[in-house]
């Protein structure tokens, strides 16, 4: 798996408040990150953005833009660094090459074995 560079202009961070637990400084501190990545407007390939588009991922709206809300942790680095981790591992998974399945036939021991099961079947009806 190729690991994708993208440029820092290809994406923005938003900070929000988490949600759940946090002590006495939840209501203060915005440790929640949310990414947003514009497909239409990055430095990928057209191939690429066209597989991205076409990627069925509920995070990939209507508009072509991906987002990614990334609370794990209570580091507002560490949510952004999660957040590109999982970037980076749906552009990987939406661009990877699947190979071409190789169509097999049955052996011919495989389709005698069939046919003496069938006769075997059909025997015990009659």
């Amino acid at each position: 798996m190729s690991v994708i560079k993208l440029p820092e202009t290809d994406y923005e961070f938003q900070t929000l408040r988490a949600s759940g637990p946090g002590g006495q400084h939840v209501n203060k501190v915005e440790t929640a990150v949310q990414l947003r990545f514009d497909i239409a407007s990055s430095s990928l390939s057209t191939e690429q953005k066209e597989k991205l588009l076409r990627f069925n991922d509920q995070r990939i709206t209507k508009d072509g833009v991906i987002l990614i809300k990334a609370q794990r942790f209570r580091s507002q680095d560490k949510n952004k660094q999660d957040a590109l981790d999982r970037l980076h591992l749906l552009i990987s998974k939406a661009t990877r090459v699947r190979k071409k399945r190789v169509a097999t036939k049955p052996t011919r021991a495989a389709k005698e074995r069939r046919l003496k099961d069938k006769k075997k079947s059909r025997d015990k009806k009659i």
